[in-house]
């Protein structure tokens, strides 16, 4: 925990005196003005207070660096109502949605105690009692009612999940009216972007709400950091920190620096290469298999990856399980479809074609495309098989992964361009730049097989980036739609996967674990399989050693 008295000065020093550190050639004036940026951030507060008055005590602070708090990941600031801002305002404590997620992937309540399903179409919700946002007012069904309503208003992927018609609230109950059945209703009234928050209390122009959160944010800086205090009447016990500060730090051998020396209590987005250097000792791992996936979108709009031979042999010729070997160090799983094998719609549930350089050579020949000049990149009609790979750098396996496929896609003839840029979400609406799109999402957050369709690969979806279309598909998941049962939901999950794959819309890469670090001092960090909920009540520092 940093109460303060660091001096900044030797915090450096410190930090560029660690000699089992690789620096990675990085300039020093770049290291010198991030360290500088997480010291300040960290602030010497506790420093300042003594000079104030020596009886007044340090406020106890937990520093969080994590490399997911920025623009390029859509999650600018903690609107839960703005594109995937919500995650920031789950992971951070600001704010609760009515219904959560179990360690077990189970609903349970949370701001609501209870559901009735009056008929298909019919949600009664019953609230809690006494809680009260963190400037004190109460949530009401009124105060629900005005959220929801304002959600479904303004965030599109809200309205086609949610598919509400009305809502109507009175004393603590809200009545929630669909527009068709839906079975998943209360899956993504537990999605971020449900988060209830005060709507008399409104939006700032920095995107910060006021939530029922343990915490609540004081001052918000877009793709550098959050500051929050202790909600001191929050409803589900007391806070552990007066003070939580979340940095950005998107580069990894900085993030790797700043908890070594100490200006970081924790860190989510360590580089797996770094993991031994925290594995002597004096630290807390906390990691969970989840749905995080690695896939790439194939863009239909582009005249290359419309060729069905083209995808089919990008498909079998990158090698998955070295990827996963290799560049993860273990830490992920090999992807077969959307899903990992811990669903019972996922993992050997469906097929995907495996690693075969010789038939993927062999595929491109039989479709025209052959290397006529000799320069090794397979050319057809005078075009070159040449393929422009989109990806980011704040998921540091991507780069990693789009390096290792050109490799792999370059041995069988496929000339493999990267564009490896935070600038991405500009770039992927615009398909005439891009041909292969890939991107990483936990991709059944809410426990269930739709929330991948509905987002990336409907006709309707948000995010469908590589404009794919398939009737198969279109009419499976109208089935999934008015499908109750869980069985026959997983059962048709499958068949959507089974689809997608036989088509070649997307590649699956791998499925991720989600682990946090954090020093020995803390406790109450958990990692969850919804990547959802880090900072809670429960962190607080460890009880002093007898």
């Amino acid at each position: 925990m940093n109460t303060g008295g660091k001096q900044l000065k030797t915090a450096f020093l410190e930090m560029i005196t660690m000699m089992n550190l690789k620096l990675s050639n990085r300039p020093l004036t770049l290291l010198l003005s991030v360290c500088l940026a997480a010291g300040l951030a960290a602030g010497c507060s506790g420093e300042d207070k003594a000079k104030q008055g020596k009886t007044a005590a340090a406020p106890m602070t937990f520093v969080f660096g994590d490399t997911t708090f920025n623009p390029e990941n859509e999650e600018p600031n903690v609107n839960p109502h703005f594109k995937y801002a919500g995650w920031a305002a789950m992971r951070y404590g600001v704010g609760e949605t009515l219904f959560r997620y179990s360690n077990k992937m189970e609903i349970e309540p949370w701001l609501a105690t209870s559901y009735e399903l009056i008929d298909p179409l019919t949600w009664k919700l019953t609230l809690r009692e006494g809680i009260t946002f963190s400037n004190d007012r109460p949530m009401t069904g009124a105060a629900v009612k005005a959220c929801l309503e304002h959600l479904v208003k303004v965030h599109d992927r809200a309205q086609g999940d949610l598919m509400i018609d009305s809502i109507s609230a009175e004393g603590q109950t809200v009545t929630i009216k669909t527009k068709r059945p839906n079975p998943t209703l209360l899956n993504y009234l537990s999605d971020p972007y449900g988060i209830i928050f005060d709507m008399e209390a409104g939006i700032t122009d920095d995107g910060i709400v006021v939530g029922t959160g343990p915490y609540k944010v004081t001052k918000l800086v877009s793709g550098e950091t959050i500051e929050l205090v202790r909600n001191e009447k929050y409803w589900n016990g007391t806070p552990g920190f007066d003070q939580v500060k979340v940095l950005t730090i998107s580069d990894g051998d900085t993030l790797t620096m700043a908890l070594q020396s100490g200006e970081i209590d924790g860190a989510y987005g360590m580089p797996y290469a770094s993991y031994p250097i925290f594995q002597k000792g004096g630290y807390t791992f906390t990691s969970t298999p989840t749905s995080r996936t690695f896939f790439a979108h194939m863009n239909f709009k582009s005249p290359i990856v419309q060729d069905p031979a083209v995808r089919k042999a990008i498909a079998m010729g990158v090698d998955k399980e070295r990827f996963v070997r290799d560049l993860l160090n273990g830490n992920g799983y090999v992807a077969k479809g959307a899903f990992p094998s811990t669903f019972a719609f996922g993992g050997d549930s469906v097929k995907a074609k495996p690693y075969n350089p010789d038939l993927a050579r062999a595929t491109l020949d039989a479709a025209g495309w052959a290397d006529s000049d000799g320069d090794g990149i397979r050319d057809k009609n005078g075009q070159p098989l040449r393929i422009r790979w989109l990806t980011y750098p704040s998921r540091q396996e991507q780069p990693l992964l789009a390096e290792s496929a050109q490799a792999n896609l370059k041995a069988i003839g496929i000339d493999v361009v990267i564009n490896n840029t935070a600038d991405h979400n500009s770039i992927r609406v615009r398909p005439e730049l891009w041909d292969i799109y890939v991107s990483a999402m936990v991709t059944a957050p809410t426990g269930d097989p739709a929330y991948f369709f509905t987002t990336h690969a409907l006709d309707r979806s948000a995010v469908n980036n590589g404009h794919y279309h398939s009737d198969k598909l279109e009419a499976l998941a109208r089935e999934l739609n008015d499908t109750f049962d869980v069985k026959k939901r997983g059962e048709l999950a499958v068949q959507m996967q089974q689809t997608v794959l036989d088509d070649d819309a997307f590649i699956f890469f791998s499925h991720l674990k989600m682990s946090m670090i954090t020093k020995d001092t803390v406790v109450g960090l958990t990692a969850h399989p919804t990547d959802f909920y880090e900072i809670t009540a429960k962190l607080a520092p460890a009880p002093a050693k007898q």
